[in-house]
């Protein structure tokens, strides 16, 4: 294993292959916790190997002290020797250690880190607060490449900013707004309320211009997402590109003050040590709502540590499409015939001629996911397809695109339009989406009948919009392929577009 100091743009994944499975590991060591997480898979869109967490409250008394709580040194020390271990025994690549705003500040984040170095041989980079809203904001186009508008990550005693602009980065300042550094200073009442103000409007005059999207990033920041969820019953969990308004943001912290953290800790949706840290951290958020007046305001589950994997990665790589990657290594991983995906996203490709780029990219994913699931019991891989969709860890996917998606994997195999199990999740759907969802799921259905040679050698499908005909054409050399199952799915994919099938041999 290679401890490493994460540099800015040396590029960790530089194998020209740019396929082969990797483990990195990142110790982040925050000013409330300290976490070590192993990504693993895709390289573009990693999954995540481990995952740990200890809150250890290393910020805490800084604003009295002007150093770290002594007890939260003891138990980042401890935490941070049974990370060290549990990386020897992974085989990781590299394994790269970060401080963040507590130890850069503290009088003794120094000394700490050369001690967490002596003991573990773990060397910690301090990030600078412009550094660590950079990587705040790689962690964003991690997992959502193309995204504009200004990265704000909250941490346990800052909260960095950063611009981003069609996958690029800009300005990136830090502010002293984390909660734990509100909680030792915030007077509460209209003063409090008014130094709130005045700190996140200066922020705002560094960035020009209008603010269309704000991306949130941060453990706080995902707590009142969860909470945003459970107000509105909205029916999806994954946070990560949740979209949400700035009225009903407004409107669920207003709820959540109204119940109280007694309450939201009985109703067990978060973690009651984030809970303890709500109330501030939500007049944060209202005052940067207020400052920057963002048109709409997104959740990103990646962070520094994502960020710091992305400055690792080549250009070549950074421009991958992560969905796509993401699914490739599912299909050959999970796969009965790893390449087939391919193949059958060519097959489906003529019925969707109208289609724009965006939904093409969605169809190939579906495509490409389309036999993973085949372990499980017939009965329940329409279930299983449609639950994996919406609850995978996949990048570059807004939650429509996920019920699209997952949609199309249910129709892949369930002939039943199954409106009792997906039907909460409509709503999530633009108009028409849900029947061209359908019309993909039977268009996979039944070209997965021609897997086990290549569709196009023997196959091809058509669709006539002036007789509305859905024509199946076969060479007479393969005309024996067409049995009765291959006929009932295709004359159900035909239904799904009402239109008349036609089979013809040449």
């Amino acid at each position: 294993m290679h401890f490493a100091h994460p540099p800015s743009d040396s590029p960790l994944f530089n194998d020209p292959a740019l396929s082969s499975l990797r483990r990195v590991g990142v110790v982040d060591v925050g000013s409330n916790s300290v976490r070590l997480v192993v990504f693993d898979g895709a390289a573009r869109s990693p999954a995540y190997f481990f995952n740990e967490k200890v809150l250890c409250g290393l910020g805490s008394s800084l604003a009295l002290t002007g150093k770290l709580n002594p007890d939260g040194r003891e138990r980042a020390l401890a935490a941070i020797k049974r990370f060290a271990l549990l990386a020897e025994s992974m085989n990781l690549s590299t394994l790269i250690g970060v401080g963040t705003a507590a130890v850069r500040e503290a009088e003794d984040g120094k000394d700490f880190c050369e001690l967490i170095e002596q003991t573990t041989g773990l060397r910690v980079a301090i990030a600078s607060g412009a550094e660590e809203a950079r990587l705040a904001a790689q962690g964003v186009l991690l997992g959502w490449p193309g995204a504009s508008g200004i990265v704000c990550d909250l941490g346990g005693y800052s909260a960095e900013f950063a611009e981003i602009s069609n996958g690029r980065i800009g300005k990136c300042l830090t502010s002293p707004l984390g909660p734990l550094a509100v909680q030792q200073a915030y007077t509460g009442g209209k003063a409090g309320k008014r130094k709130l103000a005045e700190i996140a409007v200066g922020v705002r005059r560094n960035f020009n211009g209008d603010v269309r999207a704000l991306h949130l990033v941060g453990g706080s920041w995902r707590v009142i997402a969860r909470l945003h969820m459970e107000h509105w019953k909205y029916p999806l969990k994954v946070l990560n590109e949740y979209r949400m308004t700035p009225d009903s943001v407004r409107a669920t912290l207003k709820w959540a003050r109204r119940v109280g953290v007694k309450g939201l800790r009985e109703r067990n949706l978060v973690n009651y040590e984030r809970l303890q840290l709500l109330p501030l951290a939500g007049r944060v958020l209202e005052a940067i709502l207020n400052a920057f007046e963002p048109n709409e305001i997104s959740v990103s589950a990646h962070g520094i540590r994502e960020g710091l994997l992305y400055g690792y990665m080549p250009e070549r790589l950074r421009n991958r499409d992560p969905l796509i990657e993401a699914c490739i290594h599912s299909e050959h991983s999970s796969a009965r015939q790893p390449g087939f995906g391919e193949k059958l996203f060519e097959f489906v490709k003529p019925l969707f001629k109208e289609a724009g780029t965006e939904r093409l990219r969605l169809i190939r994913a579906a495509c490409l996911l389309h036999d993973v699931t085949w372990r499980a019991h017939p009965d329940y891989r329409a279930e299983i397809s449609f639950d994996n969709a919406t609850r995978s860890n996949l990048g570059g996917l807004d939650h429509s695109g996920r019920v699209f998606l997952a949609l199309a994997l249910f129709h892949r195999y369930r002939s039943s339009n199954g409106e009792q199990f997906i039907g909460k999740y409509l709503s999530l759907l633009p108009k028409g989406d849900a029947k061209q969802a359908e019309i993909l799921g039977r268009a996979m259905r039944f070209g997965a009948m021609f897997a086990v040679v290549s569709p196009e050698k023997i196959a091809r499908l058509k669709f006539k919009s002036r007789r509305n005909s859905l024509i199946l054409i076969l060479p007479a050399s393969f005309s024996d392929i067409y049995g009765v199952a291959a006929e009932v799915r295709f004359r159900s994919l035909a239904r799904a577009m009402d239109c008349a099938p036609e089979v013809e041999v040449v």
